[in-house]
């Protein structure tokens, strides 16, 4: 499984995640704030199934040696 998240992508994700599920879990926002497992996950890992399924990546091209 190739890399597709780029690393500010990365950050965004995890802290969205992170903010949703902590909204969810004191009360503050309904059940849908528990969809922030969605972002977080794809953070940790760096890989979006959307985006393969788009084409996209916000990772950095390597260089080849």
């Amino acid at each position: 499984m190739a890399f597709n998240v780029g690393s500010i992508d990365r950050v965004l994700r995890i802290m969205v995640g992170l903010v949703l599920i902590a909204l969810a879990a004191t009360g503050t926002v309904g059940w849908w704030g528990w969809l922030g497992v969605v972002p977080l996950l794809t953070g940790l890992v760096r890989f979006c199934p959307a985006y393969s399924l788009l084409g996209m990546s916000t990772c950095p091209m390597r260089k080849p040696r």
